[in-house]
């Protein structure tokens, strides 16, 4: 069964790249000369949220980077490497840290149960719960909590990426650069502005 599945996604592949150049020839020639997005998205490695299609972008128009629970850890090499390439190479212009509603990375971090190495990863989370543990309790239902949740770890990883030393350098030698917070709801395909935009280091406060 293994083999057939994989047969299928190979004859996928050949369609999908014969319907790329038959919309477009120099398609592929192209993207084969450069690499040159405008944008860096932080996002879960949920199967139910392509980056690319999300937005409608198509590849090369958008680096990605994406973790269990849309972390961006100050102390992860795979993600700073993906920044520092982003704003270093690639010159990007807005980094958009994307959470979505029904995230089990973010229902796992606080439902209290124990599955190993991941619990580790996902502690920042509990810590963002822990902070606002008032303000979440008095959402009456878990599902809402849980939304909630959400929202503010997108909050918290904004924060992280506008306070990481290779965004500071960034701005300091006057790239444009802007660092959003979006959240993406399964139920209905659509993304949520949280209005967190950060542009320069003085906005920073905002995120407090």
């Amino acid at each position: 069964m293994g083999a057939s599945m994989l047969d299928h996604l190979k004859a996928n592949n050949r369609a999908w790249a014969e319907r790329m150049v038959s919309a477009d020839a120099d398609f592929f020639r192209r993207l084969e000369r450069q690499q040159k997005p405008e944008y860096l998205w932080i996002g879960c490695s949920d199967s139910r949220v392509p980056a690319n299609e999300i937005v409608g972008l198509d590849p090369g128009e958008l680096f990605v980077h994406r973790n269990v629970a849309n972390l961006a850890p100050p102390q992860d090499a795979n993600y700073l490497s993906v920044l520092q390439f982003a704003l270093d190479v690639l010159q990007v212009k807005h980094v958009m840290v994307v959470g979505h509603y029904g995230c089990g990375g973010v229902s796992a971090a606080v439902d209290g149960k124990r599955r190993g190495l991941v619990d580790y990863w996902l502690h920042p989370i509990r810590e963002v719960y822990h902070e606002h543990r008032d303000v979440l309790d008095a959402i009456p239902t878990w599902r809402a909590r849980l939304d909630g949740l959400c929202e503010l770890n997108v909050i918290r990883q904004v924060r992280n990426v506008v306070s990481d030393v290779l965004v500071q350098e960034a701005w300091a030698r006057g790239q444009d650069l802007r660092v959003h917070g979006w959240v993406y709801s399964l139920a209905n395909g659509l993304v949520k502005d949280l209005d967190v935009t950060i542009s320069r280091p003085e906005e920073i406060g905002r995120l407090s």
